[in-house]
């Protein structure tokens, strides 16, 4: 049976949780993913400790949280990419990722070769 759009969406935030949990130790409270195009994204809430909070209270402590944080999550770029690869037989073309430090949410786009979308019409 072919897997549906809604399933690997669903598959893909259950992988980035785990990863999240083995990779840096704590995850998100919510995932949530979407098919769009050639584009696989990645809405993340609830990510950031209360420590991280307070620290964004100051223009130097949000810099060095939002920096901390893109260094974690780059270093760990290869196993997100086997992720999606694992996930959907398709290799990831590039790699996007921001935070925000108001919200504690992160967001990652993951750009692939061909139009995925098109898998599910």
């Amino acid at each position: 049976m072919r897997k549906t759009k809604g399933s690997i969406e669903a598959e893909i935030s259950k992988a980035i949780t785990q990863w999240e949990k083995d990779f840096l130790g704590r995850g998100s409270v919510s995932v949530k993913t979407d098919i769009v195009s050639n584009m696989i994204i990645v809405n993340l809430h609830g990510i950031l400790s209360p420590a991280e909070y307070v620290m964004c209270e100051t223009k130097d402590g949000l810099l060095a949280v939002k920096k901390i944080r893109s260094d974690l999550v780059e270093s760990g770029i290869d196993e997100l990419k086997k992720i999606i690869l694992n996930v959907t037989g398709e290799e990831v073309k590039t790699f996007h990722t921001d935070i925000s430090t108001r919200t504690g949410e992160r967001m990652m786009v993951f750009k692939l070769f061909k139009n995925y979308e098109k898998t599910f019409e």
